[in-house]
């Protein structure tokens, strides 16, 4: 162990002792301090090894959303799964501050923050592990010492609390622990016992568990006995450190086993110690946040921060001040750990928590544009010594928020709009229409939890039964599938003949050419063109109409439109359209078809539509800008393939959405791991050189001289629409040209990318045979590619993890070699499952069957063995006899059956039943009846006969079968066996 360094080293930056007293002048340690001492005093008195905070977007975790406690770096460690040779897997005692968010997933903290004074959805985790290392009565004598004697908290305002029991689980309670305690000086009516919700700690439903101790603190003191108020909700009395004992695995079944070695796993939140040693009943008056306040003060001019909650904060403006506090803490550490505001899973969350403090900022606090990325600096003088990391990205961090801000206020400002309309419009006593609710949430993006504080400050409802239904609709109409969809198509955007040929001798084809209208601007974001138009007519029950009313689906068709159509593989775009001089009414656009030349809108009206009106129209442009992302990585990958497959590969179709890319081709034989790697490699080279994507319009007849143009068999219109990877279209269309030939050219009406660099990354993570000689690859770009990968390398080292227990395992230990082939086959549904390197899965997949087949092999083997042991000991007591029926222990109903075969090799005129009560309270059955005794006596109804009197079920053959039952019943099943013998012989 590490030398014992003296503790005045901890505080050497006081200059006083630090008091935590309710009197007036006690000096308060700033938070800074309060955190390095926690550090010191564990790296340099007890030996641990500081560890930097892993970053919040969590590591190949697919189960969580952010880094949500200090211990999920270690789960590797928790789970045995962590690599022998690793860095990681040598520590054994480790202490770092962790950086948190709980917004969404199991944790969620969102809707509370700003309520009160101490939810956060960022907060930081001071936490101290043993792994195989110290326990129970180091850790609670290490958390005493630090709170008491470097802390200096008075040790009468400190209760401890433990694990009382759970008699259901055989556990009893945790007097280890109590006593550790009380050997420290606890008084009794300080040490209280609670059962397992409140102190028995579990990773999940299987896995490490333990008992937990944690320590709370009085706030009033006095030398008053506040035992009463420990755990109970009371905001004088807090926890503010959890020890946890993991010395249990749970299993599959549910029981609790003891771990092989124990840890220790400690949590204390930053946030509430430094509340406690300031003396500060709330979070938000601590250093921590005070610097933030105050530049929002600064930034909005407005009243100042005063701490007041409820019905006591009238206007919510200090509500305001904790939700922008807290949130531009969160969004200063997400981004700059790679987690940016977009639309699904952690970005999807980061997006409502950024669009909910800009809503307090500007909504309530009155606050300027831009007052959100002007806390930045502030946050990174706070934050930034503690996380270095805040200082290198905080130009980034601000341009990202800065975006998002202003693409949201523009919808917040509709949405007001909105509601003030909508309210002003309902009659007295009537809650706000489901349908208005669900447009907000469903086209401005605007967070539940807003549309009911907004409607919550108007005194009014939302009609939460409507919207629910409208909800339920939603997921049912997704869950239909494609069949239910193109019926719904069918009747409402897809013109019938009648109305086509109509349409087509009175209004000209819709002019689609602002789809392609968008550029890069200056710091290298997608910009798009606006779009005015003028709705031409109206399609509904298979007629084209003038006019539709309110709350009627529709299609809506325009002389002119920048919503792409679906076609070519792509996925049409989402969005809105709006009524000039109606700025607060929604069109929603659903999806859009192409019939005939003519563009369809889907639409639902939420009031009424005229042929005339002039609307302008809003593309989703995350929506869009993600599938001219995955489309551009679509030719890539064409090429890429023909590329390493050879000319002879051709497209035989794909599809294109925000999420993902499909990709089908022929090809003669299955599709190698070095294939995969090398297709990988040609698009990732592409990206790398960040190439110049052109696109042009040529006369048909011109782009068929094109040599190696890669094209499906379509029917193209002409002109046609060229699209060409690195080399301009002129380039290509020069004659004898061989530029086709080198990189990716195709005929195309698909919106794509400007530039390759954009893609980031590209992993392909599905690759099947849809039938002999057609393969479909699925593949992702950007972040979803860099996710795969980094799960790919988490799922690697898990599988090295287990072929090296494998080579290294006992020979004669059939319990060991059965949990590494349990562990195997999990190993090998995750890795079938997870979004990952097809190539890398491919070769796991190889590994992990190998491994399979040795653990096979080794199980039969000692089966066979512990069988022929077991057998001899079984001859030796009942030799000679005609019949043996006996118990004997065996740990599976293969090795009974294989004691059972063994004994009737051996002793060929004998016949055999043996029962085998295992811990779980069954009983395994297994017979054989010598051939000398058929047919008179059957193994199948013998076994049925035993089984029964146990109240189970048996089966087999006449001459081998097996079973089971309860062991309640086993000793009159013996007595059965023996009498149904005689009564057949």
């Amino acid at each position: 162990m590490a030398a014992v360094r003296p503790l005045r080293l901890l505080l050497v930056a006081v200059r006083r002792p630090w008091l935590c007293c309710p009197r007036r002048g006690a000096v308060c340690p700033p938070a800074g301090q309060i955190r390095a001492a926690f550090l010191r005093f564990f790296e340099e008195k007890h030996g641990h090894r500081r560890l930097p905070s892993a970053p919040v977007r969590p590591r190949s975790d697919p189960s969580l959303l952010f880094v949500n406690s200090g211990m999920n770096q270690f789960k590797p460690i928790f789970l045995g799964t962590v690599h022998p040779r690793s860095e990681l897997a040598q520590q054994r005692r480790v202490v770092n501050s962790q950086k948190c968010v709980r917004a969404g997933g199991k944790h969620n903290d969102l809707e509370d923050v700003g309520r009160d004074t101490y939810h956060h959805t960022f907060f930081e985790m001071l936490g101290n592990w043993s792994f195989g290392d110290y326990f129970k009565e180091e850790a609670c004598s290490m958390a005493w010492e630090l709170l008491t004697e470097v802390y200096k908290i008075p040790k009468d305002r400190l209760y401890v609390t433990y694990f009382g029991g759970d008699s259901s689980l055989g556990l009893s309670a945790d007097e280890e622990c109590r006593d550790v305690w009380l050997s420290l000086g606890v008084p009794a009516s300080h040490v209280l016992p609670f059962p397992m919700k409140d102190n028995f700690w579990e990773m999940g439903d299987t896995g490490p568990c333990g008992p937990c101790t944690e320590i709370h603190y009085d706030y009033v003191g006095g030398g008053r006995n506040a035992s009463a108020l420990v755990n109970q909700g009371s905001p004088d009395v807090v926890e503010i450190w959890n020890l946890v004992f993991m010395q249990y695995s749970r299993e599959m079944e549910g029981n609790l086993l003891p771990l092989p070695q124990h840890h220790v796993d400690t949590g204390m939140g930053l946030e509430r110690l430094v509340s406690v040693l300031q003396n500060k009943r709330s979070n938000y008056d601590t250093d921590l946040f005070t610097p933030i306040l105050d530049a929002i003060h600064k930034g909005c001019g407005g009243p100042r921060y005063q701490g007041l909650v409820g019905n006591a904060d009238v206007a919510r403006v200090d509500m305001a001040y904790r939700v922008v506090a807290d949130h531009v803490r969160t969004l200063c550490v997400c981004i700059t750990d790679g987690i940016y505001p977009g639309l699904s899973g952690a970005e999807l969350v980061l997006r409502r928590i950024l669009r909910r403090a800009v809503r307090f900022s500007s909504e309530v606090l009155h606050a300027p544009r831009g007052l959100l990325a002007s806390l930045v600096p502030t946050v990174v003088e706070v934050l930034g010594d503690a996380y270095p990391e805040l200082r290198k990205n905080a130009d980034q961090v601000m341009d990202i928020i800065n975006e998002n801000e202003v693409a949201f206020l523009s919808s917040l400002e509709r949405g007001r709009r909105i509601i003030e309309r909508t309210v002003q419009q309902m009659k007295p006593s009537t809650d706000f229409p489901a349908e208005v609710a669900w447009s907000l949430y469903g086209n401005l993006g605007f967070p539940l939890d807003l549309i009911d504080l907004m409607l919550e400050e108007k005194g009014i409802r939302l009609d939460s039964a409507a919207f629910n239904e409208l909800v339920l609709e939603d997921a049912e109409r997704k869950a239909r599938g494609p069949q239910e969809g193109q019926q719904l198509e069918g009747t409402v955007v897809h013109l019938d003949v009648h109305s086509l040929a109509q349409l087509q001798r009175d209004i000209p084809a819709t002019d689609d050419s602002p789809k392609y209208s968008y550029k890069l601007g200056q710091r290298g974001q997608y910009e798009f063109s606006p779009c005015q138009a003028t709705i031409l007519m109206l399609y509904r029950d298979q007629c084209l109409q003038k006019e539709v009313g309110a709350g009627q689906r529709c299609g809506v068709i325009l002389d002119r439109t920048n919503f792409y159509a679906k076609q070519g593989g792509q996925a049409s775009d989402q969005g809105y359209l709006i009524r000039l001089g109606q700025q607060d009414i929604l069109f929603p656009v659903e999806s859009v078809h192409l019939c005939g030349g003519y563009v369809i809108h889907e639409v639902t009206a939420v009031e009424t539509l005229r042929a005339g009106d002039q609307v302008q129209l809003f593309v989703d442009e995350v929506q869009r800008l993600a599938c001219m992302t995955n489309h551009t990585a679509t030719h890539l990958l064409n090429f890429a393939l023909r590329h390493v497959l050879g000319d002879s590969t051709e497209q035989q179709g794909s599809h294109v959405t925000a999420e993902q890319l499909r990709f089908d081709f022929n090809i003669k034989g299955p599709v190698t791991v070095e294939q995969l790697q090398q297709v990988e490699k040609v698009v990732q080279d592409v990206i790398k050189r960040n190439e110049a994507v052109y696109m042009a319009e040529v006369p048909l007849a011109l782009a068929r001289r094109v040599q190696g143009l890669r094209a499906l068999d379509e029917g193209y219109p002409d002109p046609v629409r060229i699209v060409s990877l690195g080399i301009p279209v002129e380039t290509v269309l020069t004659s004898n040209s061989q530029a086709a030939m080198q990189t990716s050219v195709e005929l195309c009406c698909g919106t794509h990318l400007l530039q390759t660099g954009a893609m980031e990354d590209l992993a392909i993570v599905s690759e099947r045979q849809l039938v002999k000689g057609i393969s479909r690859v699925i593949a992702v770009t950007g972040r979803q590619a860099k996710q795969a990968r980094e799960a790919g390398q988490c799922l690697a080292t898990e599988v090295d993890s287990v072929s090296i227990r494998m080579k290294q395992r006992r020979s004669t230990s059939l319990l060991e070699i059965q949990n590494l082939s349990k562990e195997v086959g999990q190993l090998t549904k995750v890795v079938a499952s997870t979004a990952m390197p097809q190539w890398q899965r491919k070769e796991l997949q190889s590994v992990l069957r190998s491994l399979q087949r040795t653990a096979n092999t080794a199980i039969k083997k000692l089966e066979v063995q512990q069988a022929e042991e077991k057998a001899q000991r079984l001859l030796a007591k009942h030799c000679n006899q005609p019949v043996i029926i006996d118990t004997v222990p065996a740990d599976s109903l293969s090795i009974l059956m294989k004691v059972v075969n063994q004994l009737c090799d051996k002793s060929p005129g004998t016949s055999v039943l043996l029962l085998s009560p295992q811990d779980s309270g069954e009983v395994l059955c297994a017979c054989q009846v010598s051939k000398n005794c058929l047919p008179t006596f059957s193994a199948a109804d013998w076994a049925v006969a035993v089984c029964t009197q146990m109240e189970g079920k048996a089966g087999g053959s006449p001459v081998v079968a097996k079973g089971s039952g309860s062991a309640k019943g086993m000793q009159g099943a013996l007595t059965t066996a023996l009498e149904f013998y005689r009564s057949k012989l």
